[in-house]
């Protein structure tokens, strides 16, 4: 059995994102050095930064999608098409499962973010692969203790990411696995791996604030 630890952020967001601030050279300094071994790309409702760094780099990024749904946001791993937001979110679970991507929750039951309530994630629990127990930029600490019994009692597998919109608030939260990560297998190695779990710096908090108005007088 292969005990290599590597360490997954399933939820990132670059420049493309209104929000985001994360670069190619950020993304390939990560790798590179070692900070992190596997990364999602998860910029709002576009694939086309993730889908061109994994063209580059390799599969050690992970084309993934944050979707808006008429019910909160929903994240989509391994995709090879856009997700079109704003559908219910039955649909927007129908499209990521038809092109054999994984459904990903982003910080569940958070009052602060376009979150999903519990009632939502309860009617589409059995299409949920993958859940995310701890966000590094997390705005209620009471969710992530709810979210933790959520994935237990509904045998979901459970991840730690970062959320980061900067550098600044990369690496704080990650997964720990001993596979290299797949659609095939990736639920069954979070499962068996373990999680970092660390908030983010004062400042990442600021950070998707900051990158908006970068963006709006393209700086």
């Amino acid at each position: 059995m292969n005990k290599t630890p590597y360490k997954l952020d399933l939820h990132t967001h670059s420049i493309i994102s209104y929000d985001g601030g994360l670069t190619e050279k950020d993304y390939t300094n990560l790798l590179k050095n070692n900070i992190l071994d596997f990364i999602a790309i998860t910029d709002h409702n576009d694939i086309n930064f993730a889908s061109y760094l994994q063209r580059k780099i390799g599969k050690q990024i992970i084309v993934g999608e944050e979707i808006k749904t008429v019910d909160g946001e929903i994240i989509g791993l391994f995709l090879k098409e856009k997700v079109f937001p704003r559908k219910s979110v039955a649909e927007t679970i129908k499209h990521i499962h038809s092109q054999n991507g994984l459904v990903y929750i982003p910080h569940p039951f958070e009052t602060q973010r376009i979150s999903m309530s519990y009632n939502v994630l309860i009617e589409n629990r059995k299409n949920i692969d993958i859940i995310e127990v701890f966000n590094a930029r997390s705005f209620g600490r009471k969710s992530t203790y709810n979210v933790k019994q959520f994935a237990e009692k509904y045998k979901i597998a459970k991840a730690a990411s970062s959320d980061a919109h900067c550098y600044a608030g990369i690496a704080s939260s990650f997964s720990v696995i001993y596979s290299i990560p797949t659609k095939e297998n990736l639920e069954q190695v979070l499962k068996n791996g373990q999680s970092q779990e660390k908030y983010a710096v004062l400042y990442s908090y600021l950070c998707p604030f900051i990158n908006k108005i970068k963006h709006k007088l393209h700086l």
